[in-house]
């Protein structure tokens, strides 16, 4: 089976390169690398190795070439996470479920190489998810404890979505506003008479976990939201006009209504459909009790919606954080963990699993200081 490394090239000089990112370089069939990575690095991959320079769709050129090759090297200068674009092309070999591993690299002018060492850390993604946020963690030094208070479930009634796409020619712009919403779709395409072939519309994707995911698919994304939210993505749709525009909606059952809402109100016609849904797992207050229930507490929990504030507050209570530092990926989740009486340590600035991580590195540094 093919597998993905992302490897650190380390501040530039071959020398300095960790021992294995060595070892996977040298055994390379494809080498997909930025172009600040120095050639005397690129030389240590085998003659007959291809060689790609990164630019453009990244993480579709990434998924191709894990489809036709065996061992594929990602070289990032410095390390792919503290300053490159490595969560972002981890979330999209998940979703594709391409096996990868990360190599850690030193950066430049970093504080600390381990900078998130003896940092216990919880990890509230879903199951399915929950894995490439801690591996970039634990790149980082970090120990990450998965703790999924979200599950992601099939739709209660496919029915709305299986009809939206026996019609999908007739729509003017299709939005996805996560990366599951894009896995559902095409799942369910894949089970009617249609595909890709049919679509006509313009794409847009609320951020760039989500855009990785479409791209994947060898799909162009036409439109993406600034802030990575409901309101970053409407600020994008200001400059285009809506009036008669009709719009496909796909995503999770219980959602904010801010975006359907809006364009209504600018003119569009909005076809909302359940792609899937959100649920409590079933052990999450049996995991909630392994880890705060005694002993010596976490040093940090991470919350990447709001869901998964709410869920662990319902089987945990928020008196389960006091003494540990909560980590949010952004506004609406610091709001709800607020309205249910969390204090928030520290924001994401960029709100995505990158901004998150970048949070806590930074926490950490000032910690330190």
């Amino acid at each position: 089976m093919s597998k993905v490394y992302l490897v650190g090239a380390g501040p530039g000089d071959p020398e300095l390169i960790a021992v294995k990112g060595r070892r996977v370089l040298e055994s390379a069939d494809v080498v997909l690398f930025d172009d600040a990575v120095p050639a005397a690095l690129l030389a240590l991959a085998p003659a007959q190795a291809e060689r790609i320079c990164a630019q453009g769709e990244i993480c579709a050129t990434l998924i191709d070439c894990a489809r036709r090759a065996s061992t594929v090297v990602r070289l990032m200068a410095g390390d792919p996470f503290l300053f490159g674009s490595g969560g972002q092309e981890v979330e999209a070999l998940a979703e594709a479920g391409v096996p990868f591993e990360i190599v850690p690299g030193h950066a430049a002018g970093a504080i600390g190489r381990e900078p998130l060492s003896g940092q216990r850390i919880v990890v509230t993604r879903s199951s399915g998810q929950v894995g490439a946020l801690a591996s970039r963690l634990e790149a980082l030094g970090a120990a990450a404890i998965e703790m999924p208070t979200i599950e992601i479930q099939p739709a209660a009634d496919y029915g709305p979505l299986d009809r939206a796409i026996a019609q999908l020619a007739s729509y003017d712009w299709l939005i996805f506003t996560s990366a599951n919403g894009v896995r559902a779709f095409v799942e369910r395409m894949d089970r009617s008479a249609a595909d890709l072939r049919s679509l006509r519309a313009r794409i847009c994707a609320i951020g760039p976990a989500t855009r990785a995911a479409i791209e994947a698919l060898h799909l162009k994304v036409d439109l993406m939201g600034t802030e990575y939210a409901a309101e970053g993505l409407l600020k994008a749709f200001e400059s285009h006009p809506l009036e008669g525009a009709r719009i496909l909606l796909p995503r999770a059952a219980v959602a904010r209504d801010l975006v359907p809402a809006e364009l209504r109100r600018r003119g569009a016609q909005v076809c909302v459909v359940e792609a899937y849904r959100t649920a409590l797992p079933q052990d999450a207050a049996a995991r909630a009790r392994e880890i705060f229930g005694g002993g010596r507490k976490p040093d940090w929990i991470a919350f990447t919606s709001s869901s998964t504030v709410r869920n662990f507050v319902s089987v945990a209570g928020a008196e389960a954080l006091v003494g540990v530092r909560v980590a949010s990926i952004g506004p609406i989740t610091t709001r709800t963990a607020r309205d249910l009486g969390i204090e928030v340590a520290v924001e994401a600035r960029e709100f995505t699993i990158d901004g998150l991580v970048e949070a806590l590195h930074l926490a950490q540094n000032r910690d330190r200081l």
